[in-house]
């Protein structure tokens, strides 16, 4: 019998020409660190350009304090874990780190996995299984998608924001174990969930709350305790939190934060925790002094949340289009992919470095420019930046 099978190989590479032909194709760009220069610059190709792609938000993945953490630890414990947590890779600094965190968040305690994504997909397919019932915003990270689906269980998704279509699909399953997930800044509108509403809604349908809280850790609420300490929200109306490390802390990895009995259980069922070696501990060490400049630095909060005032008054002065965005992503509708790809070349030639982002990322026609602000960002860059968005959209 003659086998005839699809050629993977052949029908990826018409996938890569179909995306080529929609203008979607993803490029891989070599940015280098201006160290001469410092501050929000990169060197592109031999380029100076000014960085509003970065969500280093507080500027600290360059703080001279995270830097020598980093190093000293090094020196000592080496680079790499060696190991799975549970098979001996877990060290006193990541001990350390979760024990910060939990006491930063208001938490009983914080499992570390290694990226946001892969904590993600081990929380989901930890509590969830086949006749579950997910619940998940239209808008939500791409991982909280996945880890539904890797689950087995049944996602059902509700427009954005969208707290009445979120109820519906919870009474959609009225018997099933349900749990409801969502960003809590959107990572490409930059706005925040309606939190309060959505914690409420999980309590009166006894569905488990779950918040990615990747773009509001360090930035939002009083002390950085992210976007739920923004809404006044804690364990126990959100009892599963989920942050990374990469942006506003300025190192790597991420975490789970909540109830002893959840981490202890993920420990068990999270599979993207047991099988992968554990965060580097030399980076667990740099993100425990990060975690106190995030904390007791108010300045960086303060000069950022001042940036993203500037930057939303100065655009609306100028008739720039951007979101309902009070966060460091701002974000500029511009429709097509082309128009996007456009736009952010002729910035690049003006000195910019603000990336262009597309479907599948965001919905088609919704094509946009994706400005994040940092601490390290001057007025005056904030300045030049509207004035030359106001010649490229023109």
């Amino acid at each position: 019998m003659t086998v005839i099978r699809a050629d993977l190989l052949e029908r990826l590479a018409a996938r890569q020409r179909e995306r080529a032909a929609a203008q979607l194709l993803r490029r891989l760009h070599v940015l280098d660190v201006d160290v001469a220069t410092g501050g929000a610059w990169v060197v592109d190709d031999g380029h100076r350009l000014l960085d509003f792609a970065s969500n280093d938000y507080l500027g600290l993945a360059r703080h001279p304090a995270l830097i020598e953490a980093l190093g000293r630890a090094a020196r000592v414990v080496g680079v790499g874990a060696g190991a799975a947590h549970l098979l001996g890779g877990h060290r006193d600094e990541h001990a350390r780190l979760e024990h910060g965190l939990a006491q930063w968040l208001g938490r009983e305690r914080v499992l570390l996995f290694s990226t946001g994504y892969m904590a993600n997909l081990g929380v989901l397919a930890g509590l969830l299984a086949r006749g579950d019932l997910c619940v998940q915003d239209r808008l939500n990270h791409a991982s909280l998608i996945d880890g539904a689906q890797l689950a087995g269980c049944t996602l059902r998704r509700y427009r954005h924001a969208d707290v009445e279509g979120a109820a519906r699909q919870l009474d959609a399953q009225p018997q099933a174990a349900a749990l409801l997930a969502s960003d809590g800044v959107f990572s490409m509108d930059g706005d925040i969930a309606p939190l309060r509403e959505l914690a409420a809604l999980c309590r009166a349908q006894a569905a488990l709350c779950m918040i990615d809280d990747a773009h509001g850790l360090g930035v939002l609420g009083a002390d950085g305790g992210g976007s739920l300490a923004w809404a006044g929200l804690g364990q126990r109306e959100v009892p599963v939190l989920m942050g990374t490390l990469g942006k506003a802390l300025g190192t790597f990895g991420a975490f789970v934060a909540g109830s002893a009995e959840l981490i202890d259980g993920l420990v068990q069922q999270a599979r993207s925790f047991i099988y992968t070696t554990a965060l580097p501990p030399a980076l667990a060490a740099a993100t425990c002094v990060a975690i106190d400049l995030a904390r007791g630095d108010a300045e960086r909060r303060s000069t950022l949340a001042a940036r993203i005032e500037q930057f939303r008054a100065g655009a609306r002065a100028r008739g720039l289009a951007v979101l309902a965005s009070p966060t460091a992503i701002q974000p500029l509708r511009v429709g097509s992919s082309e128009a996007a790809l456009g736009a952010a070349a002729r910035l690049r030639e003006a000195g910019f470095h603000v990336p262009a982002v597309r479907p599948p990322t965001v919905p088609r026609d919704q094509a946009r420019l994706r400005v994040t602000l940092s601490a390290l960002h001057t007025q005056a860059q904030v300045e030049q930046l509207l004035d030359t968005l106001r010649k490229v959209l023109a």
